[in-house]
């Protein structure tokens, strides 16, 4: 992929800010529409079953995320999933914990049965769960080392038909057919509360403005990694909490150039 594309997709998601639609889990949502509004898009959090249908029409992106799942949640996701997918709206979708317990596996399985995904973010153990495959997680975090995750990825991706997004040490991204992978971020990422559920609407921004969604996910995985190494870099050494707020900051400040220097993208 060339890198100026992911700089002209961030200047389209900048120009344009485009609505993404969370329905998120408590413990992300104000990060969350802080790492959006800092990115550049416009970050909307509503969850009322009266009212996601309508919510999800207008949006640039759909983001279904079931870090704290409830039933009254998931029949929310139902419905504007459904409503996104009749009016050509990306739904992008964190299967958070798959594996972790029946109920949560359940969810994600028939999620990706009645709704069309355009990309599936999730670590190791969560997307394999969602496919039926075994591996081990704890909680909400994938046990390394359990398999070959380019492999799995694209065995998911072909089996959903869907874009496949597997973040860990490294990022892999694929639609079955065409796989990369990115080689960006920081092990600081892991030590704050929800990075990767930013990541998963920083992706929804992206696929808002770039319907080639394998592209889109790799303009978004580079951009949040060099902010995240840009982050470390500048504040690493004082902690979690001050790498937090700069990456807040670096989320704003990134440009074009800093992800032409720096991002680490390799098609398979």
């Amino acid at each position: 992929m060339d890198i100026s594309k992911i700089s002209a997709q961030l200047e389209k998601v900048r120009d344009t800010s485009p609505l993404v639609h969370n329905i998120t889990n408590v413990v992300v949502t104000n990060f969350t529409a802080n790492g959006l509004l800092a990115l550049g898009a416009s970050p909307v959090m509503a969850y009322a079953k009266e009212e996601v249908a309508d919510m999800a029409r207008i949006a640039g992106a759909l983001v279904l995320n079931m870090g704290t799942l409830t039933a009254q949640e998931v029949e929310a996701m139902r419905i504007a999933g459904k409503s996104a997918n009749e009016n050509g709206v990306p739904v992008i979708f964190d299967p958070v914990g798959a594996g972790a317990t029946p109920f949560r596996t359940e969810v994600a399985r028939q999620l990706v049965e009645e709704l069309n995904i355009a990309v599936i973010r999730g670590n190791a153990a969560e997307v394999a769960n969602v496919v039926g495959e075994s591996w081990l997680i704890k909680g909400v975090d994938s046990l390394e080392g359990q398999g070959d995750v380019i492999e799995l990825a694209e065995k998911a991706a072909n089996k959903l038909d869907t874009v496949i997004v597997i973040t860990g040490k490294q990022d892999v991204i694929t639609d079955g057919n065409t796989t990369y992978t990115v080689d960006n971020g920081h092990p600081l990422f892991t030590k704050v509360t929800g990075t990767g559920c930013l990541l998963t609407s920083i992706i929804g921004a992206f696929a808002a403005v770039e319907k080639e969604y394998v592209e889109a996910s790799v303009a978004a995985l580079s951009f949040y990694g060099v902010a995240g190494e840009i982050a470390a870099a500048k504040k690493g050494e004082e902690g979690p909490g001050s790498f937090q707020i700069e990456l807040l900051n670096q989320l704003h400040l990134l440009s074009g150039q800093d992800i032409e220097s720096y991002a680490r993208v390799h098609q398979r």
